[in-house]
């Protein structure tokens, strides 16, 4: 059969359901095949957009998602979403197109070295050069991309290969002797693991992404109980465990609670689970834990030491290590610690200033209350700490964000493909005024396709956290980050688009707000919060200080 229909077909044997992406002459031929393929297609407005939403898809399912583009500008369009998918470690794969392989090398329209161009952002990549090389490179791909630590792999496929006549052989098992993730953790590691763990009088959780991508909420919360120990995230472990249970603390680091960077601090064992030790969850890594000896399970070795030291390294799957280690280990009373943690919690809990006006705070907090099952995407920036702070996650991926990248124009994009995964459930995107029109053209895509994603804008006409950082550590120099939108008005374009608009000025008006946009099921609804426009998010710690050096606000 042609190229192009053993690539769709190929698709829907790896079970696939959902792609987005946008057409162009070097993937003309795969679209052709795609017009008889039962796959729905997102056609979105813009590439990076396409990567995204197949990142949101991923991380809401747990499936791999699925993007196409065309060559050099599509591909390139692309890399934004490959190096947040890569950072976060969202499996997605995206096939491109590229101009036929006579042509590779000699500055063809639309040609650009897209192989070489992510080389360094994804897990794996191929550019197909024989026929032979496309239905191997397919079922690799997405092996590489869901095993192991997860990741983006991207397959470039020359237009002369989709259009030629291939034969279909479908493999059905991959081989790949360099690559064999290790996945069970070494039972002698484990009994070590154990034994600190017993021995510990003040244990801290930490819990980060790769809880959530190996499925091991459940043994988390079990070894919490168990141990017993409290659990703060990262932001990426953010619903790794419900974040009402009363073991959890939350999320740690530049914008935690203090009551978890405090319990970080003065603990004295950490048990680190999926996590890379960035530099927002530890602050000063010379201060980091200094009491404490270190645990670290991780799939990839080349996380375990890099970034902090690490008294004993578990190479593992998280779901395989922590099932084991709870055959180990038996409940033991800590009760100076229990209490000094409740105290805490008592004497530090996560506060803003309560008044007449309205606060980005209190409209998160209003979004978990009336809908506690919706899935929340973020933008980049005060929003996204906000809702990290104040949105209480109940289960696995229902909160979704960039982490590693801090990619601005992810969250709404990423919402369509959540909103894909689960199309029953409400699903909102919490946005700030700058990042929003980053992507603003995806609105479109969701009038095209009834999409019904929330855009929820903290609107303080400001790129609000360089803004707060200009505040707090450039004597309130405020250089360029002014949007000067005061006269914008987002409801009016999403009403230009085919969509929803409402505009909220007082808190009165937020609870009617978002009911009657929960309501709304066949399009897209944005919201225009106009918030105090100088609130800024606390705590606070400064970069390059430790946990315990917290800027507080004033309430």
């Amino acid at each position: 059969m042609r190229g192009a229909d053993a690539i769709v077909k190929a698709l829907e044997e790896e079970g696939v359901k959902t792609i987005f992406g946008i057409p162009g002459g070097a993937i003309i031929e795969v679209y052709d095949a795609l017009y008889d393929s039962q796959i729905t297609h997102i056609l979105t407005r813009h590439e990076q957009a396409a990567v995204h939403a197949a990142d949101g898809y991923a991380r809401a399912s747990g499936k791999t998602g699925v993007a196409f583009t065309t060559s050099g500008p599509g591909a390139t369009n692309a890399v934004t979403g490959l190096a947040t998918a890569y950072m976060d470690s969202s499996p997605i794969v995206v096939l491109t197109g590229q101009v036929p392989r006579s042509l590779i090398g000699y500055d063809a329209f639309q040609e650009a070295d897209i192989t070489g161009i992510t080389m360094p952002i994804t897990k794996h990549n191929y550019i197909i050069h024989k026929p032979e090389e496309l239905l191997p490179s397919i079922k690799e791909a997405f092996y590489i991309a869901s095993t192991g630590r997860p990741g983006p792999v991207l397959i470039d496929v020359p237009k002369d290969i989709t259009a030629i006549d291939v034969e279909y052989n479908y493999p059905k098992k991959v081989n790949l002797p360099g690559y064999k993730p290790n996945l069970k953790g070494h039972p002698k590691q484990i009994k070590r693991a154990a034994q600190l763990i017993m021995e510990s009088e003040r244990p801290i959780i930490l819990a980060g992404g790769g809880v959530i991508l190996s499925n091991a909420s459940d043994e988390l919360v079990k070894l919490a109980e168990t141990i017993p120990a409290h659990v703060v995230t990262t932001l990426m472990g953010k619903g790794s465990i419900p974040e009402t249970h009363p073991l959890c603390l939350g999320f740690v680091g530049m914008h935690g609670s203090k009551y978890a960077n405090y319990a970080l601090t003065e603990c004295d064992l950490v048990i680190a689970v999926g996590t890379r030790f960035s530099d927002r969850t530890t602050g000063n890594v010379e201060s980091f834990a200094p009491y404490a000896k270190i645990i670290h399970i991780d799939v990839d070795p080349a996380e375990i030491g890099k970034n902090v030291r690490v008294d004993v390294p578990i190479v593992g799957d998280a779901k395989n290590v922590l099932s084991s280690l709870l055959k180990i280990i038996s409940y033991k009373k800590r009760k100076e610690w229990e209490d000094r943690i409740a105290s805490w919690r008592t004497k530090y809990p996560l506060r803003y200033r309560k008044d007449d006006k309205l606060r980005p705070q209190y409209i998160i907090e209003r979004i978990f209350e009336i809908e506690p099952d919706t899935i929340v995407t973020t933008e980049v920036g005060q929003n996204q700490m906000w809702a990290a702070q104040y949105f209480k996650t109940k289960y696995p991926r229902q909160f979704i964000s960039s982490g590693g990248l801090g990619t601005m124009g992810f969250g709404f994009p990423a919402a369509i493909g959540a909103q894909m995964a689960f199309p029953e459930k409400n699903v909102v995107d919490v946005a700030g005024d700058g990042s929003f029109l980053m992507n603003i053209q995806e609105l479109a895509t969701c009038v095209d396709f009834n999409i019904p994603v929330k855009i929820a804008i903290m609107n303080n006409q400001f790129l609000g956290m360089v803004r707060q950082w200009q505040e707090l550590f450039y004597k309130e120099r405020y250089s360029a980050t002014c949007l000067r939108c005061k006269e914008m008005r987002f409801d009016k374009i999403a009403e230009g688009f085919g969509g929803v608009g409402i505009v909220v000025e007082r808190p009165s008006e937020v609870d009617e707000a978002l009911k009657e946009a929960f309501e709304i099921r066949d399009r897209p609804v944005v919201i225009d919060f106009r918030v105090e426009r100088l609130e800024n998010v606390y705590p606070m710690v400064p970069a390059g200080a430790g946990l315990n050096q917290i800027i507080d606000g004033e309430y």
